[in-house]
């Protein structure tokens, strides 16, 4: 079923969540472990993220430098297969641009649909360790909104391979928001612009990047709707769990922790504390969300559910 419709036929806020495929040589129990957790609370659809393939560069006998591609994650179709078999819940997997060709777009997309998978998060990706900005495949997307028009295309019938006549697609496509903007942008402005031109493209909703204050994806929200997004909006939260995370989570997402929580973290000794502050923040920040009517909570585990299930239990 696709998003939207789980959402029009929602009564209450839904749940879902995000996992990210396990390292390499793990087993597709790895994942399991993550989710069998959370299914007390009847998701209603997991997201599983892309990881584009990384190089390495070895040494020939000649001298020269040999470029190698390495996989360091299993396939994300195949984990939503997966998925979907074990669970009866509906998957979506990330479609990223940096690495992809157009044609290896449409080819993940066919076999998507020969799946049965008929949700898909359409995301830029992000720039990989080797490169200081974004680079896209040569004969690839630069940006989501492209991304979004070559699905789209599929959906009305329209393929690359004009001799050979196939039937429409019919995905369900998600879009990023960005409530503190997106890094790149020149400020909120002209991103809630990329936002609108996603959503022009075919894009059906909008899932944010987590944000620990909500007052700005309120804000967001409002913007959104005064542009004329009229789309359902899933607010993105990820519990901090780390001491880690303290630094990280700012740093290479470019958000910002409300003074609040900055002050109940700055206070930690060690994980569990750290932890548990995110737990009580996740809850009020949950809470607020919910009683201010998001059709769905979106939560990013990293694979890791013990957090997010504590939340959970409070919230749902």
């Amino acid at each position: 079923m696709k998003v939207t419709d789980h959402i029009q036929n929602a009564k209450d806020t839904l749940f879902s969540f995000e996992i990210l495929p396990p390292l390499k040589g793990k087993s597709i129990q790895s994942i399991y472990e993550g989710i069998d957790p959370l299914m007390e609370f009847k998701p209603k659809f997991i997201n599983v993220t892309y990881h584009r393939e990384e190089f390495i560069y070895k040494e020939r006998e000649n001298g020269l430098l040999e470029k190698i591609a390495i996989r360091k994650r299993p396939g994300t179709v195949g984990i939503c297969a997966a998925i979907m078999n074990k669970y009866d819940v509906d998957a979506i997997p990330h479609l990223i641009c940096g690495g992809f060709s157009k044609e290896e777009t449409e080819n993940a997309l066919i076999d998507l649909q020969f799946l049965g998978i008929d949700n898909v998060l359409a995301l830029r990706g992000d720039s990989i360790k080797t490169e200081s900005n974004f680079r896209p495949h040569k004969e690839g997307h630069a940006f989501a909104v492209d991304l979004i028009h070559q699905i789209s295309d599929m959906n009305k019938g329209n393929y690359m391979m004009d001799d050979v006549q196939l039937e429409p697609t019919n995905f369900c496509i998600g879009a990023a928001g960005y409530p503190e903007k997106h890094f790149e942008a020149m400020n909120l402005d002209t991103d809630l612009l990329n936002v609108k031109r996603k959503v022009d493209a075919g894009a059906s909703y909008i899932v944010t990047q987590m944000f620990f204050d909500n007052s700005k994806f309120f804000r967001f929200v409002d913007a959104c709707r005064a542009i004329g997004i009229t789309v359902p909006i899933i607010p993105g939260v990820k519990p901090v769990k780390t001491l880690a995370h303290i630094s990280f989570l700012p740093k290479f997402f470019h958000i910002d922790y409300p003074i609040e929580l900055s002050n109940e973290l700055l206070k930690c000794k060690d994980n569990k504390a750290v932890e548990q502050v995110g737990i009580e923040w996740g809850i009020q920040q949950s809470k607020e969300l919910k009683a201010y009517g998001v059709p769905c909570i979106h939560y990013y585990t990293m694979s890791n559910s013990t957090s997010v299930q504590e939340i959970a239990r409070e919230v749902f």
